[in-house]
């Protein structure tokens, strides 16, 4: 069961997510368009401090090609999450990102709003390397980040199409991550406002380790 820990502030947050046991660790970046974003340099840093052990995760939510490849090329993450909606960043438009950098695997938000999300993801299945199922707010200018559950029932129909591996996201916490897990069945699960100490955007380490802890349980019970 992977496990992806977001939005990482600092270099000594990174490492002690790590050690807490999260696969995959992410940073948001960007040029400031959307609140919390790293410029690259600061990024950089952030990512350098993140071992071996992990996978480096960058998140943009930028539309343009000219600055997600900006992204790419300056930090060569292992994994390029898009978040940006739909309609910013087409399965064409990850065609292209992927011959431009057939090194680089790539992720992409999938807004679980109803049945139609299991055709949105399918458009993407065959040009991803990930998928991450999230809430979405219909006046939000980006997916996820709400703290709040969708209908996992259409989450599930999505893991069970899917040829790629699919990472459920959208308010999970130490609570009801194994809940989850066993509902969905993902190959990972996402949390970050839910591992957030209250009222910051800085993580909640104790939160962070009971989240891993339950979602590693979660998955050697459903695989038993």
């Amino acid at each position: 069961m992977l496990v992806q820990i977001y939005e990482i502030q600092n270099p000594m947050e990174a490492k002690s997510v790590a050690e807490a046991g999260a696969d995959h660790i992410g940073v948001l970046v960007g040029d400031g368009e959307f609140p919390r974003e790293f410029a690259i340099e600061e990024a950089h840093r952030i990512l350098d401090a993140i071992p071996a052990s992990s996978r480096r995760v960058v998140l943009t939510l930028s539309i343009g090609r000219k600055a997600i490849e900006s992204i790419a090329r300056n930090l060569e993450p292992d994994i390029l999450h898009i978040g940006s909606l739909l309609e910013g960043v087409s399965a064409g438009d990850v065609r292209h990102l992927k011959r431009t950098f057939p090194w680089l695997k790539i992720m992409r938000s999938i807004p679980v709003t109803g049945e139609q999300s299991i055709d949105w993801a399918m458009q993407f299945d065959p040009v991803v390397d990930f998928l991450l199922l999230d809430s979405h707010k219909e006046k939000d200018n980006q997916i996820g980040a709400t703290g709040v559950i969708h209908d996992w029932n259409i989450s599930r129909k999505i893991v069970e199409c899917a040829h790629v591996p699919v990472i459920l996201a959208g308010g999970l916490g130490p609570e009801n991550v194994a809940e989850a897990i066993r509902h969905v069945r993902p190959a990972g699960v996402d949390s970050k406002t839910l591992t957030d100490k209250a009222g910051t955007h800085q993580k909640d380490l104790e939160k962070v380790k009971r989240f891993v802890q339950q979602a590693k349980s979660a998955a050697d019970f459903r695989n038993g």
